[in-house]
């Protein structure tokens, strides 16, 4: 029996910055996943292939410049294999650049089916290769499977779930989407944009709850314009696989034909062949495990990281928990829909909820000069603030680079910025930054109708704007 410091499942985010960590403080690490291909859901069916697949929709369809080109009607038709050539380029690449990190630093890896035999103990099967190891510590970073209705059956030709999109071998003409969350609308707006005529069924009234409302209603707007048909509060009773179609019954009763239907009902914690009872471990009702502030289950020695444990479930932030993970064992958000939707902080319903005075104030890309430039007229910045101290509470970004824009606001929040730091900035132009300072002046002159910017705030906010600056929130929004 092999013995190491930290025996990580899992090469996805998570595992794969928990190993490098571990192994940068000198532990000795190793790394099992069951798939030849490095990199867990994030590189091989989720983040990495379908954001590319929509980088791909948006050169190939032209939609890039949409808006300045729009006598240009006739396209080449998009295949399949136009829109997936590009995402297998960059899955690879990145597989690449996961084995060559882990083996950099001393990690070792592991091909095979892992299981545990004991809270220290795990066998990897690999065919007839077994292999007995214990761990010190033992970190589960399995990620999640498609989750799927019980009355709902996939055969992965007609009705697939987000894991099959990477092996369609033609587009179809028409499809629906069952499942109005993060990866249905991605996937929705992705196929729309190449010429897929999609409908999105979703039991909610609202899509995408988490989202800020005007936001949101500008997004629908646009998805609606890209050829997005909305179902909504429309529940599926089921689907049934035909010659060469599917059929989608709803539960009031109506029924549609399609060429494919994509389930996308949440995640599933892939916890369920870990033979978790040889640890005195229990996984909920959606196979996600249970963690405390460290990262620790309810068995001390045994962490958990990234998508199997939970909310948020992003590749970034499961990269995050790994490495603290290590570090604890050892003793440290955005929708990719066209457009696209990022966000940091709260939304106007929840703070009109706790009874938080705040105020907005707005940019639009049609209003700065890149927006243009990237024929994006459709983007927007939403900035929220609190009325009295002027600190922001929330940013909002829908449109072209909106999950880089952000970070932006995030960096600002951190160091709890207010909006005079956004006025008496200056951004390079012409950037997409700019719809910061245009948001900031939006807010102030909202402000200065109530009578708060010349006045003065109440004791302790920031101090009110200089002259020159006055003139700037008078002028220039």
């Amino acid at each position: 029996m092999r013995s190491f410091d930290l025996i990580v499942i899992g090469s996805g985010p998570a595992g794969q910055r928990a190993a490098v960590q571990a192994a940068k403080l000198g532990k000795s690490v190793v790394v099992i996943d069951k798939h030849r291909d490095l990199g867990g859901v994030a590189i091989n069916t989720g983040t990495i292939p379908s954001k590319t697949m929509r980088e791909a929709a948006l050169d190939l369809s032209g939609l890039r410049m949409r808006g300045q080109y729009r006598a240009i009607e006739e396209r080449r038709a998009v295949t399949a294999q136009d829109l997936l050539l590009r995402t297998a380029q960059v899955m690879q690449r990145e597989r690449d650049v996961v084995r060559d990190q882990l083996m950099r630093n001393g990690v070792q890896l592991l091909s095979g089916t892992a299981r545990f035999t004991g809270p220290h103990d795990v066998r990897v099967e690999d065919g007839a290769d077994v292999q007995e190891l214990r761990g010190e510590n033992v970190l589960i970073a399995v990620g999640t499977t498609p989750g799927l209705p019980m009355d709902l059956v996939v055969d992965h030709e007609l009705i697939l779930t987000s894991d099959d999109v990477l092996l369609l071998k033609k587009l179809p003409r028409q499809m629906v989407v069952v499942g109005g969350g993060v990866i249905g609308v991605e996937y929705a707006t992705i196929f729309a944009a190449v010429g897929v005529k999609v409908t999105l069924i979703d039991k909610r009234e609202r899509l995408l709850e988490m989202v800020d409302s005007e936001i949101l209603d500008s997004f629908q707007v646009y998805a609606r314009e890209l050829g997005v048909t909305l179902r909504l509060g429309e529940e599926v009773a089921g689907v049934q696989a035909a010659e060469n179609q599917a059929i989608v019954t709803m539960k009031s009763g109506k029924r549609m034909a399609t060429d494919l239907v994509l389930v996308s009902a949440g995640r599933t914690g892939a916890t369920q062949d870990l033979g978790l009872e040889h640890t005195g471990l229990v996984a909920d009702d959606r196979g996600r495990l249970k963690v405390n502030a460290r990262y620790q289950t309810a068995v001390p020695h045994i962490y958990a990281a990234g998508d199997c444990i939970g909310f948020p479930a992003l590749a970034s932030t499961s990269a995050e928990q790994g490495r603290l993970a290590a570090l604890n064992a050892f003793g440290g958000i955005g929708i990719y829909a066209i457009p696209e939707i990022s966000w940091v902080g709260r939304n106007e319903r929840d703070l009109t909820s706790a009874g938080v005075p705040f105020e907005t104030g707005i940019a639009h890309y049609r209003e700065i000069a890149r927006g243009h430039i990237l024929g994006d007229d459709q983007g927007m910045l939403k900035l929220i603030f609190h009325l009295d101290t002027r600190k922001i509470l929330g940013v909002w970004v829908m449109g072209t680079q909106a999950t880089e824009l952000v970070h932006i606001g995030q960096a600002v929040m951190a160091l709890e910025g207010t909006l005079e730091f956004f006025v008496r900035t200056v951004f390079n132009y012409p950037t997409l930054a700019e719809c910061y300072k245009v948001a900031a002046l939006d807010g102030f002159n909202k402000m200065r109708n109530l009578g708060l910017v010349s006045n003065g705030l109440a004791a302790g906010a920031a101090p009110p704007l200089t002259v020159g600056e006055e003139a700037a929130v008078r002028d220039g929004a």
